[in-house]
Order: structure tokens, then C-alpha cells, then sequence
């Protein structure tokens, strides 16, 4: 049996442009929304069709036409507890210490929220059920769910999570049997004439 999980990111919202932590109630913006809906028919057919929970990932699964998309709470992003809502720019001049130590140590999670290792570990269960699904899931999930599955199909350490961007309304594919996963990075999501 094979597996084939393509994750895709969100469209832009507001949250990204300004690099705020996202408390999942963020929009989509027009532009954002507007390239989802022009990339909707583009994806492949999927057996199962789950989405992040937040705003932003909900919205661009009904814009690319995946409107019966599952929510599950273990593909919501990152928990940045006290720091949602706020930019990184605003938490960096009044906690640079805790931002240095958020950004370098995986176990860490200075804003009393989730550490990037208990990401990683979160996303890595949903993805050993993934892999004993026949045919393809698609997903649209935050880019730290991406990330998190780069780190666990690479076998790669959790500190290496930040190294990775994840550009909005692009895809991810994975596929594997066994346990054993393939990687193929960023594809764009564009209409046909593209």
C-alpha cells in the first residue's frame, strides 16, 4: 500500500504579511484569497481531503474547492500561548532573550504555549496514521505543520525546524509505504494557464 499526503500552505492573510503569531481566527486576505480561488481545480483527486483548523487554512481549502475538508486539532499550527496576536518584531524588543531561546532550542516554549519539539511530535503521530492510509490525503495545514513533517520524513533534528520556509499556497508531497516516506518540495499552486 502506498500513502500520498500533499500538504499545502495557506494563502496570505494579514498574520503572515505582518509576522504575527496567529491566534487562528485570521482571515484571509483579498489577494490571498482571490490566488486560491484561481488555483482551485490544480489539485490531484484525494481519497481524504483534513485542514487545519484555523481561519486562514479553512478558507483557502474552500477556495481551492475542498470544502468538505475534515478540521483536526492535530494539524493546528503552533501554540505561541501568550505571544498570539502579537509580531514577532513586538515580542523580540520586549522578550529578546526568550525569543533567542524559542528560535534555538526546540524544547523550549518560553511563551507558555507549545515547544517546537512537542510540534513535531504532535504532527509526527497524525503522520504514522497518514501513512496507513491508502491512496492520497491532501492537506492544507499551517507552514509549521509542514515543517514539523519535514523534520520527521527527513529524520532530521527538531532544531533544524526554522531552517525551512514554507511560501504561502504551495505544495508539499510525501509519499512512502512501509514507514518510509518520499519528499517532493514546493509546487506552486497555479491556474492551468500559468
Amino acid at each position: 500500500m502506498t500513502s500520498r499526503v500533499t500538504l499545502i500552505s495557506p494563502a496570505t492573510s494579514p498574520s503572515l504579511r505582518q509576522a504575527r503569531f496567529d491566534d487562528g481566527t485570521t482571515s484571509l486576505d483579498g489577494n490571498g484569497a482571490a490566488r486560491a480561488r484561481a488555483a482551485a481545480g490544480t489539485l490531484p483527486p484525494a481519497a481524504h481531503v483534513v485542514v487545519s483548523p484555523s481561519a486562514r487554512c479553512r478558507e483557502t481549502a474552500t477556495a481551492l474547492g475542498l470544502a468538505a475538508a475534515e478540521p483536526l486539532a492535530e494539524l493546528a499550527g503552533l501554540r505561541a500561548g501568550r505571544w498570539e496576536g502579537l509580531t514577532i518584531e513586538e515580542v523580540g524588543g520586549a522578550e529578546p532573550e526568550a525569543v533567542a531561546r524559542w528560535l534555538t532550542d526546540p524544547a523550549a516554549a518560553p511563551h507558555g504555549g507549545e515547544s517546537v519539539q512537542d510540534l513535531c511530535l504532535r504532527v509526527g503521530r497524525w503522520l504514522d496514521t497518514a501513512s496507513q492510509t491508502d491512496g492520497r490525503t491532501l492537506a492544507v495545514v499551517e507552514p509549521d505543520v509542514v515543517r514539523a513533517v519535514l523534520v520527521r520524513v527527513l529524520g532530521a533534528p527538531a532544531a533544524s525546524f526554522w531552517r525551512a520556509d514554507v511560501p504561502p499556497l504551495t505544495a508539499t508531497e510525501i509519499s512512502g509505504r512501509a514507514g518510509r516516506w518520499n519528499l517532493r518540495l514546493g509546487n506552486p499552486l497555479q491556474p492551468a494557464d500559468d
